[in-house]
């Protein structure tokens, strides 16, 4: 664990000593917030009109007029912006030479991989983290419901997890950073339009589809549906993406 969390603390310093990370924390932080307070005020808006009516006050729902909306938002972003986070993580590696240094070091690969990934994790529970500040005006203006909030967000980190070790594995493919972080919107972009292409499947591939959607798992969470199947797939999926990545890693590593 010593080892994972030296390796880790390595490649922070490394994000925060270069503009990486402030400027994708910053873009996150802008456009989250604009959003946010979007929302926000026509969520105000719509509450001053009702409040002549008060069976249609009573029907507002701030976490369902303001967080869902928000969270999907969130989502999307975090498709656009963790592939740049990760891309550099093994391409830079292999670009100036220092790879071979690490392969032959007395770290194991899998200390190697879990470091990196523990990295960029950290890098993200920070941008949420700063995000979730937004939630002060929240309760300032109105009543929302916190454990739907924090479902919320935990569908957000698993779903960032999800990302980055899918960007970690392209990233070991290629010493190219541009060309690891399309690769990686690419497959994320495709596991995330799959259940539009459920809404013309039917049968069992209608449910396949919708399963392996990315989307689907994350509305529920967005709703504050705790499930089950929805931990196990993104868990998965990010095991899977740390897995190919030792693969690549360690074939690399006794060539």
């Amino acid at each position: 664990m010593r080892n994972i969390w030296s390796i880790a603390k390595k490649e922070i310093k490394t994000y925060f000593s270069s503009p990486i990370a402030y400027v994708v924390i910053a873009v996150f932080l802008v456009l989250t917030g604009f959003f946010f307070y979007s929302a926000l005020w026509w969520f105000n808006s719509q509450a001053i009109q009702m409040a002549q009516n008060p069976y249609y006050a009573q029907q507002m729902n701030i976490n369902q007029m303001v967080y869902t909306p928000l969270f999907h938002n969130i989502s999307i972003i975090l498709l656009l912006m963790l592939p740049l986070l990760t891309m550099r993580l093994f391409s830079e590696e292999m670009k100036s030479g220092t790879d071979e240094l690490l392969y032959t070091s007395p770290l194991s690969v899998s200390q190697i991989v879990l470091g990196k990934y523990l990295a960029a994790l950290v890098v993200l529970a920070a941008m949420l983290g700063l995000s979730g500040s937004l939630s002060i005006f929240a309760f300032a203006f109105g009543n929302p419901e916190l454990p739907q909030i924090l479902n919320g967000y935990m569908g957000l980190f698993l779903m960032g997890a999800a990302f980055i070790a899918t960007g970690l594995f392209f990233s070991s493919l290629t010493k190219n950073q541009v060309v690891s972080a399309i690769l990686t919107f690419g497959a994320l972009l495709l596991f995330w339009i799959l259940n539009w292409a459920a809404y013309s499947a039917s049968g069992i591939w209608k449910g396949v589809l919708n399963y392996l959607s990315i989307f689907q798992h994350f509305d529920d969470m967005t709703r504050g549906i705790l499930d089950t199947k929805d931990l196990v797939y993104y868990l998965s999926f990010a095991f899977f993406g740390l897995f190919l990545t030792h693969s690549v890693i360690l074939s690399r590593r006794w060539r």
